[in-house]
């Protein structure tokens, strides 16, 4: 057994069906009394019934959280923040929402409850990511960890199939690059493939039987899995170049995630074998990277940029992003082939080392 670091951050989590009626317990557990209920505008009526049912427990409602987590957006909630003295945020969404109260916390301590309805991860990291000035900047801080995640199985049961398939996706990057993660450790690893596994397998069963109560319980599992190994330890290539697109190309974040893993697993597979056979075991594949392809096929979910408004003229630019700062990756970062990753994935090609 190699040496190894592993860290368990301190978070209460509370999984189940039904369990939407312990959020007002947990408001109070947290010694609070003023909660700020957050959305998207989207989901601004389940917001109104979230309040409705924490009643004198919450000042109320911001529903303008959005992708890639603005600052302006930021800076609005927190002027309602103030003027309603909120003394905690419940988020109740996808990574948008997540974003927003990380990035409230980030800038006034205020303590967290999060309730997922997709399959992002974003609620079990101490990670944030802020758009400004059309460049997203990531940080990691235990500031922006929520106290409390609250994952009801209910909520995710008419998540619409085409998101329910790149939530699940963007879940499963998230465990690829733990496996070959520079600071990777068994649990973690446990983790990764076990995630991987159950959302393989909920997947293509939820996209027949949308209504199937079980294989929405496990890809909710699976996801809070791949979440957790998000915050253990550090991301790769995959990461860095979502980051870029998403936040340079007003890219959605989950389909850019599911179009572009396939393609990053390609391009690092040599340099981390263990980590392919593990990957490849859990999708029930020969080849990781044609797995993780296929299975996006699969679910009916986008395999090209150029699907998401990418435009071809935007590739040079997304690979003279990707390898500035890079992030570590097994493999060396070589701008050739980092463009022949991206022009690849523009293209809906399949993925090639």
């Amino acid at each position: 057994m190699k040496p190894f670091a592993y860290t368990s951050d301190p978070v209460r989590v509370i999984f189940g069906r039904g369990t939407l009626d312990k959020v007002a317990g947990e408001v109070r557990r947290l010694g609070c009394s003023r909660a700020l209920v957050l959305s998207t505008p989207q989901q601004k009526t389940e917001a109104a019934d979230l309040a409705q049912r924490l009643g004198p427990l919450a000042a109320g409602i911001f529903s303008e959280a959005t992708m890639h987590t603005p600052v302006d957006v930021t800076e609005r909630a927190l002027k309602i923040v103030e003027s309603v003295k909120a003394d905690c945020t419940v988020a109740l969404g996808g990574g948008s929402t997540t974003g927003l109260g990380k990035a409230i916390a980030l800038r006034t301590d205020l303590p967290q409850i999060v309730i997922p309805t997709t399959y992002a991860g974003s609620e079990a990291t101490a990670i944030i990511g802020e758009t400004k000035d059309g460049v997203k900047i990531t940080q990691r801080t235990l500031k922006v960890l929520p106290e409390v995640i609250i994952y009801d199985v209910d909520l995710n049961m008419t998540l619409p199939v085409a998101l329910t398939a790149t939530s699940g996706m963007n879940a499963i990057a998230h465990a690829v690059e733990a496996l070959y993660a520079q600071d990777q450790n068994p649990v973690t690893s446990l983790m990764a493939e076990e995630g991987v596994r159950a959302l393989a397998r909920a997947l293509p069963i939820i996209v027949e039987r949308p209504n199937d109560p079980e294989a929405r319980s496990d890809a909710l599992y699976g996801a809070w899995l791949c979440g957790t190994c998000l915050n253990a330890v550090g991301m790769a290539l995959h990461h860095k170049l979502c980051h870029t697109l998403g936040g340079s190309f007003d890219l959605p974040h989950a389909e850019t995630h599911t179009v572009v893993i396939p393609h990053a697993t390609a391009y690092n597979a040599a340099a981390a074998p263990e980590a392919m056979r593990r990957i490849a075991a859990a999708l029930g594949a020969r080849d990781a990277a044609q797995g993780l392809h296929d299975l996006a096929k699969r679910l009916g979910a986008p395999t090209s940029l150029a699907a998401l408004g990418m435009k071809e003229d935007g590739i040079d630019k997304a690979a003279d992003l990707a390898v500035k700062n890079p992030y570590w990756n097994p493999r060396p970062i070589d701008r050739a082939g980092i463009r022949r990753l991206i022009d690849n994935a523009f293209h809906g090609r399949a993925p090639t080392p």
